[in-house]
């Protein structure tokens, strides 16, 4: 008796030796064909225009640390507010993000005339060819590399060399540097600083009582305290915008709210050890440590904002331009042998499967059970091209 398993893989032998005879008798068909597809490919591709390609290599603004940022440091809460302020994790992405913007390509679109370059009708379609012929990355050097395509070598280049420009039109209207933040932070600081110091101070007149001579003799006591609470509403200050870019598991979020609750329970405490006042005196202890407080507060951010303008007008947001673009001699696209290889490669494996189903047609004509399954597959593909099922009303 034969053993099932022997004849099994006789079947699958015989399989195998039939695939190899059908590749013995197209041999020809599948040299000579994969051979005349990737000649022709490579006979196409001298038609297709040269593509050239130019780049152009910067260097972003720098976010170094000022020297008043460093002097930020002495001021205990208020130390950690320009880091708040700027809180950039990764600034040469953002710059990456800043040249695909719309408003860099509008800048682009409307120099070079792209919409008739292109003859596209809408500007849109302009700004997307712009960005498929367009490559702009960030090394791990700190670098951006910026690639242009165009059919025109010059046009490439002077594309290429249009982005740094481009962008540095854009972060005239930004506040991108960690000077510029802390600028921007201040200002806003002393505004609302000042408004509030003259509302006390008007405050504080109102009760009668002369400001210069209370500034000949402060009360101590008042003064620590209201210098307290501006020192607790600059940490508070510095938490909420910590709470901008950092989670509130991060070590330096808990070490700043450790500080906080330290700082209140000072400020509670000199509060409790505080002689009470009753009558016009209460009225009037209020009014000065108000008064003293703001006075404070606008001490502390207007020295910083003074400081943070210094520093953006020495630093300011210069795009250093490390290589320019230059007319490219050799065309980049497109790659002729890498062409006419694939195309040989891609028409030999059609090639292949033509041959393979084209046997397996003929061996079913053979077999009437499985002409006869042909021939219903053909009806049926016949009809439902012919007679196609309406719809449902």
């Amino acid at each position: 008796m034969t053993d099932p398993q022997i004849e099994v893989q006789d079947e699958d032998e015989i399989s195998l030796l039939d695939l190899l005879q059908v590749v013995v008798e197209n041999i020809k068909l599948l040299v000579l064909g994969p051979l005349a597809i990737g000649l022709t490919a490579l006979g196409l591709a001298f038609v297709i225009p040269p593509t050239f390609t130019a780049t152009t290599v910067i260097m972003p603004p720098q976010q170094q640390q000022s020297g008043a940022a460093m002097m930020l440091q002495s001021f205990g809460a208020l130390g950690g507010l320009a880091g708040a302020a700027t809180g950039l994790k990764n600034p040469n992405d953002q710059f990456v993000s800043m040249m695909k913007s719309d408003f860099v390509a509008d800048e682009l679109i409307t120099r070079f005339d792209l919409i008739k370059r292109y003859e596209v009708e809408f500007k849109v379609d302009a700004l997307n060819n712009l960005l498929a012929i367009s490559n702009i990355s960030s090394g791990k050097d700190g670098l951006i590399t910026i690639s242009v395509d165009d059919k025109d070598p010059v046009t490439a280049a002077q594309i290429a060399n249009a982005y740094p420009e481009a962008l540095s039109k854009l972060l005239k209207r930004l506040a991108v540097t960690e000077s510029q933040q802390r600028r921007l932070f201040f200002e806003k600081q002393v505004q609302d600083t000042t408004d509030k110091l003259n509302a006390a101070q008007l405050a504080l007149e109102s009760s009668g009582v002369d400001i210069s001579a209370l500034k000949t003799s402060p009360d101590a006591s008042i003064k620590a305290t209201a210098e307290l609470q501006a020192l607790v509403m600059a940490q508070e200050v510095k938490l909420g915008a910590m709470r901008g870019y950092l989670t509130e598991e991060a070590p330096e979020f808990k070490l700043a709210q450790t500080e906080l609750f330290a700082l209140q329970a000072q400020f509670a405490k000199r509060q409790k050890n505080q002689p009470s006042s009753k009558g016009k005196d209460a009225d009037y202890i209020a009014k000065y440590r108000d008064f003293l407080y703001y006075s404070t507060l606008f001490e502390m951010f207007s020295k910083q904002y003074v400081l943070a303008k210094v520093d953006e007008a020495r630093e300011g947001a210069v795009i250093q331009v490390v290589d320019k673009a230059t007319p490219p001699e050799r065309k980049s696209k497109p790659k002729k042998a890498l062409i006419a290889i694939l195309s040989a490669l891609a028409g030999g494996f059609c090639l292949l499967l033509f041959v393979f189903i084209r046997h397996s047609l003929r061996q079913a004509q053979g077999d009437s059970d499985t002409a006869r399954k042909v021939e219903l597959l053909k009806r049926s593909w016949a009809n439902a091209w012919r007679n196609r099922p309406s719809t449902s009303r």
